[in-house]
């Protein structure tokens, strides 16, 4: 049956996901169409075809033990001079998100697997590109805010063109009373170049 080459991330929302995605391709980045904005949970992963259902109830299972929490983004950082990506920040929610991918990645599932680097959460913004371009997205996004509620995440599937489409969405378990489940509009993006 093959391989497919999969990844699982929670989606950034509008317009929050557009406007980074933009931001990212005007600082010349190649691929910034071909992925959707997102705060990675299993990196890009090769597996059997003939595995997706087994995956899938994984990841069924994983959402379904978890509650919708709090996530914020401020700033840029970088994880130069290891790793070519200037990224934004997350300012509330990185522990929730760490045990998140701790559960995907588990051992004993289907999803096992290795990181290349400690796991750190984060919303790449430029990945590759000139330095003076990395330079230009570390400054023009260091007072970029957003804010929302977290209900899920979803698994992907990476096309032979290189671009990553939305396979399933796995929505969390039931949401705590008062968690609202939209994102929080209240201060929508505004460009700073």
């Amino acid at each position: 049956m093959g391989t497919v080459t999969l990844g699982v991330s929670i989606a950034v929302p509008e317009p929050y996901g557009s406007f980074l995605q933009e931001q990212r391709a005007g600082f010349g980045d190649p691929h910034a169409h071909g992925i959707p904005t997102h705060i990675t949970l299993l990196p890009p992963t090769e597996a059997r075809a003939e595995d997706l259902p087994a995956i899938e109830e994984h990841l069924a299972e994983v959402a379904a033990g978890f509650a919708p929490f709090r996530l914020r983004l401020e700033g840029t950082d970088t994880f130069r001079p290891l790793s070519p990506v200037v990224f934004v920040k997350l300012a509330e929610g990185e522990a929730q998100c760490t045990v998140l991918q701790e559960r995907v990645r588990a051992a004993s599932g289907p999803c096992a697997r290795e990181l290349q680097f400690p796991y750190h959460p984060h919303v790449t913004v430029a990945h590759g590109i000139s330095e003076e371009a990395m330079d230009e997205a570390f400054v023009a996004l260091k007072d970029f805010e957003a804010a929302w509620t977290i209900d899920g995440f979803a698994l992907y599937e990476q096309g032979a063109d290189g671009v990553w489409r939305l396979e399933r969405e796995y929505p969390f378990g039931a949401p705590a009373a008062g968690v609202p489940r939209q994102a929080d509009l209240s201060r929508p993006p505004t460009p700073t170049r």
